[in-house]
């Protein structure tokens, strides 16, 4: 009987050391999960849900400038901008290549999407964005005088570029980010559409140059636009310093392949 008693005693000791040791993994296990707080801000931007934005007068510091209207198209492309800056120069370093898909977000009459579509060619195509109609008219008259069927016109909406999703080698967006009245949906959008190495290509009128003849609010420094798409996902991979009057700055997802890189500060050459 006492031997039978030690027994017992001794499982009821076992078992009671076998629950311990559980509810301590157990423990353990669930402090190294994230919370589902944890867990949401810690996905890529695309896997969230797409933002719920307003219309914005600023953002992060900075105040939204206001579209440029259709009635203004023809100083897009008037005869002095490739003396003031420089755009064949700028697109030798897009890296664009035959067959690619890019985008020419903003597009206007088209001054940008014409030079893309020689480029990427017949097996290419640029999607031309715009929330505009009439500039989209004035460009398919543009593609048409020119002869050039790459082009696809996309009537876009102020939170929503409607580009196919993981299709796009390249987004460009030529002085026209600033004026996004809502910069967030925009950017959720934009990096969704973007191919793995896919990038973003943003060139704007630089901030930190007195010389640079353009209204301020038309204007972004690199600290800011680092500041605005750091926050919405996205990693600067590459730059281009010698323009005359903009900053192009490269962009990829914050999980592309491609390399981080810090962006060199901007002086004034006397």
């Amino acid at each position: 009987m006492r031997m039978a008693g030690l027994r017992n005693a001794l499982g009821c000791v076992w078992v009671a050391l076998a629950v311990i040791l559980v509810c301590d993994c157990t423990a353990a296990r669930a402090a190294d999960q994230p919370t589902a707080e944890q867990s949401t801000a810690d996905k890529p931007s695309a896997e969230r849900p797409r933002p719920q934005e307003k219309a914005r007068r600023a953002y992060l510091g900075r105040v939204v400038a206001q579209p440029m209207s259709h009635l203004g198209a023809g100083w897009l492309i008037r005869p002095t901008r490739e003396q003031e800056e420089r755009p064949t120069e700028s697109l030798k370093q897009l890296g664009l290549e035959p067959g690619m898909t890019a985008c020419d977000m903003g597009c206007g009459n088209g001054f940008w999407t014409l030079m893309m579509a020689r480029v990427v060619g017949e097996n290419g195509r640029v999607l031309a964005v715009d929330i505009q109609p009439e500039m989209l008219t004035k460009l398919k008259q543009r593609t048409a005088q020119f002869g050039i069927d790459n082009v696809e016109p996309i009537l876009g909406a102020v939170d929503d570029p409607k580009l196919p999703a993981g299709e796009v080698d390249l987004v460009m967006m030529v002085d026209v980010y600033h004026e996004f009245s809502h910069p967030e949906s925009m950017l959720w959008s934009i990096r969704r559409s973007l191919k793995p190495n896919g990038v973003v290509a943003l060139l704007e009128y630089r901030e930190e140059d007195p010389r640079v003849p353009i209204k301020p609010r038309h204007k972004m420094s690199k600290p800011q636009i680092m500041k605005e798409y750091h926050k919405n996902g996205f990693k600067l991979v590459r730059e281009y310093n010698d323009l005359p009057w903009q900053h192009l700055m490269f962009f990829a997802r914050d999980d592309s392949p491609l390399e981080a890189i810090e962006p060199q500060p901007f002086s004034v050459q006397r």
